[in-house]
């Protein structure tokens, strides 16, 4: 371990590990476009980022509802864990996605304000592959795996000064932005074309040579 470095348990290093809120029939069927609160699900960790698609695909929580349950709340530096499933996904929440509601299936992990870990870093380690090996390792299920947020506060972490955390988590969260946009890129691109082939294929468009 390089000198100053030290490992520390999750536990440890969060304010609190906290599992998505249950939902109930009666909160089903709405969305984003209803103008209630909106959910990330797994689906949306990607990349360590919040992907999310359109609004009417976006599931929400009637905001009758949301108000109790307050504490299930994301703000900016909160990460999210996927504890089932693909186990392991996470993503970083920006301030695009403060305010909003988690998934059941989903950890937010939240920092103290003056704790020894920095949001960035700690995404960024939680998407290593040491990391990812020790949480599928441990995962429990054998149809749909899952780990349960006292293990997943077990996860050993390596974590260097604070300087260095700082240095680490702005290069690789400026690479995951870069990999975003080129695959938000790739996503468009690929449904232009979809549509024009469509549209050539059936004559509706005519190609002028």
């Amino acid at each position: 371990m390089p000198r100053g470095w030290r490992r520390t348990p999750l536990r440890d290093l969060c304010e609190s590990i906290q599992a998505g809120p249950s939902v109930r029939a009666s909160d089903k069927g709405r969305s984003q476009a209803d103008g209630d609160v909106p959910i990330v699900l797994p689906r949306d960790l990607r990349g360590n980022r919040v992907i999310t698609e359109e609004p009417e695909t976006v599931p929400a929580m009637p905001r009758e509802r949301a108000r109790s349950l307050e504490k299930y709340v994301l703000r900016e530096g909160d990460v999210l864990v996927a504890r089932t499933g693909t186990v392991g996904r996470l993503a970083l929440v920006t301030g695009e996605h403060t305010g909003w509601l988690y998934h059941h299936g989903l950890v937010r992990l939240r920092l103290p304000a003056e704790g020894p870990a920095q949001a960035a870093y700690l995404a960024a380690y939680l998407g290593s592959e040491a990391a990812q090996d020790w949480l599928r390792g441990r995962s429990a299920g054998s149809v749909v795996p899952s780990v349960s947020t006292r293990t997943l506060g077990e996860l050993p972490v390596l974590l260097p000064p604070p300087e260095q955390q700082q240095t680490i988590g702005e290069t690789l969260a400026a690479l995951d932005e870069k990999v975003r946009v080129h695959s938000e890129i790739a996503r468009v691109t690929g449904e232009y074309r979809r549509t024009l082939a469509e549209a050539l294929l059936t004559g509706t468009f005519t190609a002028t040579p």
